[in-house]
């Protein structure tokens, strides 16, 4: 079996298959970015992108994602135009998002899957779709001038 990780063709071993995809990016491809928070996929500190739309890899198996585009944080860059840092991860450093960081590749690649499918949010779809993803040292009001900060320069 083999999966798509930020462009690279990846094979799993047999024994891999049914362990989450979490697990197998931290422990196995070595891409530590996507971060463990709860392990029941409600604070969103391991979200990725399948096929561009955000998903806790703490629920879903190495299975599940024969055929899919996986993104991880340390991809994220590979979906922008020109070369650089992706769009929201600018916004990101130009806000002063992140405090102790924990969060901030979750919280990175929801805003950026919601800009992917929603380029101009209203406060109310921002705050909505962030919704689940925790941040425990409160930055909420950063990250939403973040998302903001991408939507009007589009």
């Amino acid at each position: 079996m083999e999966i798509v990780i930020n462009g690279n063709v990846i094979a799993v071993p047999d024994d891999l298959q049914n362990v989450t995809l979490l697990d197998f990016l931290r422990d196995f491809v070595m891409l530590t970015g996507t971060k463990f928070g709860c392990g029941i996929g409600l604070c969103g500190a391991c979200t990725v992108h399948l096929d561009g739309v955000a998903a806790r890899s703490c629920q879903t198996y190495v299975s599940d994602v024969i055929d899919v585009e996986v993104t991880t944080i340390e991809g994220l860059d590979q979906t922008s135009p020109g070369e650089g840092l992706h769009p929201v991860q600018q916004a990101w450093i130009a806000e002063g998002v992140p405090q102790c960081g924990y969060c901030q590749a979750g919280q990175i690649m929801t805003a950026s899957a919601l800009l992917h499918r929603n380029p101009a949010p209203t406060a109310a779809e921002i705050r909505e779709e962030m919704n689940g993803n925790l941040c425990r040292c409160g930055t909420y009001d950063r990250i939403r001038r973040a998302i903001t900060r991408v939507a009007q320069e589009v």
